[in-house]
């Protein structure tokens, strides 16, 4: 049915690029016009729609004129026009949309489209790429027109100082990798000052590989994590503190309120012990804290009843239930308390301090874009968690590459002799061929081979970005022979017969030149210096010496039948083939393309593998002989769909865990920012006394409406230990106290307390040191709370088995435990704001020494800026890069 209405109204994207050409005429139609304008008159018109979108027009409105700006400004600056196909592919980024446009259509010059429209807004526009090789190269390059057109650029790399970040995202464009703008976009939820801060608002991102970085990326969350201040080894000092204290002379122990607060007598001998002047003052929160948690740990937790303790670990009982709750632990401190008090190793604490899925920073974009070769395959995933449809573009010119049916044997050694007669036999003619493995070990395999023969090759599977670039560029060179890991966001056109640039680069690198002076001698506005001016001779000469020489080859590649691919293994997503397929015919370039499988395969061996054994079997096929049908390559595509399919449902699995985390995140991080930004927290900190002062009442007044039946001198003794109050309400006329007259007079007590301390302070200094308590307090609950959430996470699987559904248990436990963090951030940040000394000093400090920042990649020694690498599935490609299985790898 489905296809029948495509017969007969075109596909979704011909249906939604037919709404386009209207758009798209008007663009082309403004040529002329815009061609005629000087290089002055051109630059004014960026002035000129900045100041209209100042008085009310939208950037709709401008869309046509800026694209025609953009599309005159590279053809004057770059040497290239926007072809109409890519006129459609930047409106449909513009929308907020997926183009998916055919590798070597010319992405990268079709984003500079949306990219300057966006940019008007003078909000800053982000382009994300998968390695800072591209970032550097897309901004050389592409900056050039946005440079021309009076607009900034930056690139956003690893290494440089918050001043320098803080100047490249000023910049109207900013170019960098994702896992970069997510760490700073953490690191900037850590500062302690404003200033410190680099990130703008999220306005406006461009994702390049859209579906590498989006998908396969995703599936790995970015974590920041460094040590606290915390050291395991007070726990066990403190627990050995408390255990010489006596109840009711050093400690009084509330067990309706769960709770335990030291006397005035069991302060000053903590004093002693710990050599403190006061035990109130701000500075020592750390180590009142610790002493509160190890009395709870002592007095209020029972060892079989609360938790139980089994091979080494301290594992909850849930109240209700009587179940263990493995995974789960005690927050704020209380479960390493515990393990002191049990004589148990403790676990570091925060050793966490930051972490978000990439799903949930890129979802924070007022407007998110992409750009791949193929992202037709996942659309489902990225409409369900993105909100994004894709939309085809058509290519320039016909595809006419030749994709052959795969090629199918018996066992892998008849499989990989088979690929290399195909190499030998393609080389011969000198067609160049890239070979397409899953593995560094396969490429190897394979090179051996070739060796052996006696084929000259190169071997592209390691993490050089611009080494990578350069051998990728000469693929296409005359009876080349490429052998790649993964085709996937190289970011390099395969030229036919070899790209000039690269090789006269390579002569001038060979020289000594450095990488400054050569992006000097290609930009824009080449620098006076006589030095510099004399490389760019050289460099000019050397194209054009290099450019006869593959525009010859470029002939006789032609000749041929262009690039031949052959990929050695079907992936588990039909995406990955498909964009080592789409690197032949590139702007109707003749290619051709053909798998070769084997019934060892992986994929071969899951799905479907004994019925075609079996096959094998009957037809008495030898290893050397292949099977080609159409219906087998259908076949495997069926089963690389519900692979897809499967893997899809993981990673929505994983989002709808790290959901529950995001939306705490929020609410943490908005109360930060308004910190920051150095708002008056007075009556933010009175609501929470209003609060601690209900839930007080609450508890201690709950069973009855009669005064002489309320739990008065327990509420008593918890208000001081609260507050610093001697008293709260009238003792000698109890009898006629109401609920509500009661709360009101222990409010107006402690606002009338507060207003005296503020008059002792001043007004002034007491709203900065609110703000410092709150910072601090807000950031140590949430370190805390991140370990907690993280440790829930891990065990919460096992709820399966009790018929729970572990996601809404997550949830609903995420969510009590969060409550309980906020009730603990307003308990602790009143307590000490009114056990407040008028001489205590107070100054701004981190909670946690974060360590350098690290390189983008993730890799650092000891604890800093990490991407974390423990959560990886059995089945998930390993992180090392070797193509395998973790399983069958680093997870042996």
């Amino acid at each position: 049915m489905k296809a029948l209405f495509e017969k007969v109204f075109g596909s979704y994207s011909e249906r939604e690029l037919k709404r386009m050409d209207p758009l798209v005429k008007k663009i082309e139609a403004l040529d002329s016009t815009f061609a005629a304008m000087s290089n002055e008159t051109l630059r004014a018109k960026t002035i000129e729609y900045k100041a209209r979108l100042a008085q009310g027009e939208t950037l709709d409105d401008l869309l046509p004129e800026a694209f025609a700006t953009v599309r005159e400004a590279a053809w004057r600056v770059l040497g290239l026009k926007h072809y109409p196909v890519q006129l459609y592919g930047g409106i449909v980024l513009h929308q907020g949309r997926i183009s998916e446009m055919k590798t070597g259509e010319g992405k990268t010059l079709m984003a500079t489209l949306p990219v300057y429209l966006n940019a008007l807004s003078d909000k800053g526009v982000h382009v994300v790429t998968v390695n800072d090789y591209l970032a550097r190269r897309d901004c050389e390059w592409m900056g050039k027109v946005y440079e021309f057109l009076g607009m900034t650029t930056g690139v956003n790399v690893h290494g440089l100082s918050p001043a320098e970040k803080k100047a490249i995202y000023e910049a109207d464009i900013t170019y960098g990798t994702n896992n970069e703008f997510g760490f700073d976009y953490l690191r900037d939820n850590m500062v302690i000052q404003k200033d410190n801060m680099v990130q703008r608002d999220l306005n406006y991102v461009i994702v390049d590989e859209v579906d590498s970085i989006l998908i396969d990326e995703a599936r790995t969350p970015l974590i920041i994590s460094g040590e606290g201040e915390k050291s395991t080894q007070l726990y066990a000092l403190v627990d050995h503190f408390v255990r010489g204290l006596k109840n009711e002379i050093h400690y009084n122990v509330d067990e309706k309120a769960n709770s335990v607060a030291l006397t005035e007598e069991g302060v000053e001998i903590a004093e002693k012990h710990f050599s403190l002047e006061n035990l109130s003052d701000p500075e020592n929160m750390e180590i009142s804290h610790h002493i509160n948690q190890a009395l709870k740990a002592n007095n209020l937790m029972k060892r079989d009843k609360d938790y139980v303790v089994k091979d080494g670990e301290v594992i909850i009982v849930d109240d209700f239930t009587g179940r263990l709750m493995f995974g789960r632990r005690y927050s704020d401190g209380l479960h390493q308390a515990i393990e002191a008090k049990e004589g148990l190793d403790v676990r570091r604490e925060s050793r966490t301090l930051a972490t978000i899925t990439f799903q949930n920073y890129f979802r924070m974009y007022q407007k998110i874009a992409g750009m791949t070769g193929t992202a037709k395959t996942e659309e489902e995933e990225f409409k369900a968690i993105y909100g994004m449809d894709v939309v085809e573009i058509p290519t320039n010119e016909p595809v006419v590459r030749e994709d052959h049916a795969d090629a199918i044997y018996k066992n892998e050694p008849g499989k990989y002799a088979a690929v290399v007669e195909e190499i030998i036999e393609h080389h011969a003619t000198g067609q160049p061929v890239l070979v397409g493995t899953i593995s560094i070990e396969r490429s190897e395999l394979i090179s051996r081979m070739l060796q052996k023969k006696g084929v000259k090759h190169e071997v592209l599977n390691a993490k050089q970005h611009e080494r990578e670039a350069e051998i990728v560029a000469q693929a296409g060179r005359k009876g080349a022979v490429t052998i790649a890991t993964n085709m996937a966001g190289r970011g390099t056109d395969i030229l036919l017969g070899g790209n000039p640039e690269f090789l006269a680069k390579r002569d001038l690198k060979a020289k000594g030149i450095d990488d400054e002076v050569l992006a000097a001698v290609t930009a824009l506005t080449i620098p006076d210096d006589p030095e510099i001016q004399a490389v760019a001779r050289e460099y000019e000469r050397l194209h054009q010496q290099y450019k006869q020489e593959t525009d010859t080859e470029h002939q006789a590649v032609i000749a041929a039948g262009g690039l031949h691919i052959i990929g050695t293994e079907r992936h588990e997503s039909r995406r990955i083939d498909n964009q080592l397929r789409g690197r032949a015919g590139r702007q109707g370039d003749p290619g051709s393309s053909r798998f070769f499988i084997s019934l060892e395969d992986d994929l071969m061996r899951l799905f479907g593998g004994e019925r075609m054994q079996g096959l094998v079997e009957k037809l008495g096929l030898e290893d050397d002989m292949a099977i080609e049908h159409g219906m087998l390559s259908r076949s495997i595509e069926n089963a690389q769909k519900k692979v897809e399919g499967r893997n899809f449902g993981i990673r929505k699995h994983v989002l709808q865990y790290d959901d529950v985390m995001n939306k705490q995140r929020e609410v943490i991080y908005n109360e930060r920012r308004k910190v920051l930004d150095g708002e008056d927290m007075r009556d933010q900190i009175l609501a929470m006394v209003e609060t601690i002062i209900d839930s007080a009442l609450e508890l201690y007044t709950a069973n009855s409406e009669y005064p002489e039946e309320w739990e008065l001198e327990d509420l008593n003794r918890h208000l001081q230990a609260q507050f610093s109050l001697e008293t709260f309400y009238d003792a000698s006329d109890v009898e006629s106290l109401t609920k509500h007259g009661l709360r009101e007079e222990i409010l107006q007590h402690c606002l009338a307390h507060y207003e005296v301390k503020e008059q002792e302070i001043s007004a002034e200094r007491l709203r900065e040191i609110e703000r410092i308590l709150m910072l601090r307090v807000v950031d140590t609950k949430w370190m805390d709370h991140i370990d907690a959430m993280d440790q829930l996470k891990q065990g919460i699987g096992l709820r399966a088995i009790g018929q729970e559904d572990p996601v809404r248990a997550y949830q609903k436990e995420g969510f009590d435990m969060f409550q309980e963090m906020i009730r603990n951030i307003q308990e602790e940040t009143v307590k000490v704001l009114f056990h407040l000394q008028k001489d205590a000093v107070v100054q701004r400090k981190a909670v946690v020494k974060v360590n350098p920042v690290p390189g983008s990649d993730g890799s650092v020694s000891g604890s800093g800026t990490v991407v974390n690498k423990e959560k990886v599935g059995r089945n998930d490609p390993c992180p090392c890069g070797s193509g395998k299985k973790y399983k069958k790898c680093c997870g042996v």
